[in-house]
This record gives structure tokens, sequence and C-alpha cells, in this order.
């Protein structure tokens, strides 16, 4: 866990970032200087199983585990240590499966005490392809976990283990310096290296994502909520986003088309800035 130095005077709030799948909080500090100049304290977590903590399969490089709700019992002994004697608004914010778990943590009211706001970029709400059915996905990842080993890779990374993708960054973000900060990070930080999600993992997600889809979850959580997304996501569904934008009593859009890919806030300055002037003006109203 990382907090960022303080603002400068009397903070206006806080603020606590939750990586995604593979990520590492380094990743971000650009977003957290931004947020800083704002007035907000700004802290950052990796999850159990992933950044410098080690990892729950069996190589050094694949992501896995059994069920999501080992994250959410994380994040919520975690929330209520941090929030503890914060003063101002505190937010939880996450990025893609982040996004994913602080939703799921804040509908299902494990956060105490509550947040006064969440924010999410790119939350992985669903993974593709969405035109399957949800049921039919699931059933074939339950089926590849119990055949054989459910720590395995479920997709293939790269020849060797530990090399990034040559195509990597078409997944993530047009903008080549910031991908180029990631990889220096990776370079000077071997341990973060992450590869492919294992079957475990891919079954625990989608079984998540039916937690999420059960009718009233959603509409009953009355916190504010802002999400920023892509339309030309290739990792995420953007039509679950959509729908749960739609579902949430206070939830709000911002919604990117092909100028943006899963990374937004790592986007080009174009994008980046739009999306940062959306997230600042709701946090503002908090």
């Amino acid at each position: 866990m990382i907090d960022w130095p303080p603002p400068a005077g009397t903070a206006r709030g806080a603020i606590l970032f939750m990586v995604g799948r593979g990520d590492a909080y380094e990743k971000y500090l650009e977003t957290y200087e931004h947020w800083r100049g704002r007035g907000w304290q700004v802290s950052a977590a990796d999850w159990r199983g992933q950044g410098g903590s080690g990892r729950l399969g069996r190589d050094p490089y694949t992501g896995h585990v059994g069920d999501f709700a080992v994250w959410v019992e994380d994040l919520a002994a975690l929330w209520r240590d941090w929030a503890r004697g914060r003063a101002g608004p505190r937010v939880l914010a996450g990025h893609s499966m982040g996004g994913h778990l602080v939703l799921r943590a804040a509908a299902e009211h494990r956060l105490d005490p509550a947040p006064d706001g969440l924010v999410l970029s790119a939350p992985m709400l669903d993974v593709l392809p969405e035109r399957v059915p949800l049921r039919a996905r699931r059933w074939l990842a339950r089926a590849m976990a119990a055949w054989g080993d459910p720590c395995r890779p479920a997709w293939k990374w790269s020849e060797r283990p530990g090399e990034v993708p040559p195509d990597r960054q078409l997944l993530l973000t047009h903008d080549d310096a910031r991908y180029a900060d990631e990889l220096w990070w990776r370079a000077q930080r071997p341990e973060l290296v992450m590869g492919p999600g294992s079957w475990g993992w891919v079954a625990a997600g989608l079984a998540s994502t039916a937690r999420l889809e059960r009718p009233g979850l959603l509409e009953a959580l009355d916190m504010p909520v802002h999400i920023i997304a892509t339309s030309a996501d290739r990792l995420v569904g953007p039509r679950a986003i959509r729908r749960a934008a739609a579902r949430l009593l206070k939830g709000e859009l911002t919604l990117f088309g092909s100028e943006a890919r899963h990374e937004i806030l790592r986007e080009t300055d174009a994008v980046r800035s739009r999306a940062l002037a959306a997230l600042d003006a709701f946090l503002d109203r908090l």
C-alpha cells in the first residue's frame, strides 16, 4: 500500500484507489499527483496475489484466485482501517477488476463506514465476448477449472514466461510514453510482472459477475457513483457497464469511443484530461 504525499494545506477529503488485474499501484502515480494537486489525500493498494505480494497460484506469473469473496473481504478490512479518522469525503476508486470489486463490496454493504462516493474506471462488470450468454460462459469456465489444475493459465500470454506480448499496448492505451512507463516499472521491480489469469480466476470472475447481475442489487445502492468507460474496450464488457450505470440510483457515466482504450487514466492527454475533468466535477460535488 502507498500513501501519496499530502496536499498543501487542509485536505478536501481522501481517495483510496484499487488497481486492476495484473496491475500495480505504481502505474497510476500521475493520477495520484493530479488529485493531490486538487487537495485530495490519496492512497492506493495492490490486491492479494498481485504487485509484490507473491502469487496465489503455482508459478510466479499466473494470477489466480478461487473466489472473488477473498478480495471483497480484504477490501472490507482495508477500507475499515484506512477510513478510520480521515476527515472530509472518503472516496473509494477502482480500475477494471478493482472497479468490479469496489462496486460489489459497496452493493453488498461490506464497507463500514460507507464511502461518500465511488469512482470506477473501465470496471470489469463482464468480460468478452458479451454476445455469448453469461450462463454458457460460466459453465465453460467451471468445466475448464475442474478439468485439470485450476491454477493453470487460461490463455496464452507470450512465448516465454513473464515476457510482455508485443501487441499488448493495443488493448490498453494509445499513449506510447505512458505504456513505456509501465514497462520501466516492470524492469525496475520484476516482482510486479504478472501474466494471464488462471481458469480458477476466470470461473471466480464470472461467478462474481453473476452476483452483480442479481435484480435489485445495484438498484438499492444509494451512493453517488461515477464511471468512466469506453465503448471500444477489448478487455471488459461495455454493454454491462452501460447497463450497470442505468441501474444505479445515483450513477453517472462518461463514455468514450475509439479514441480510448481500456486504461483511460493512462491514455493520451486529450482523453485523460476529459476523463479527469469529469471525475473532478464529480468529486467537487461530493
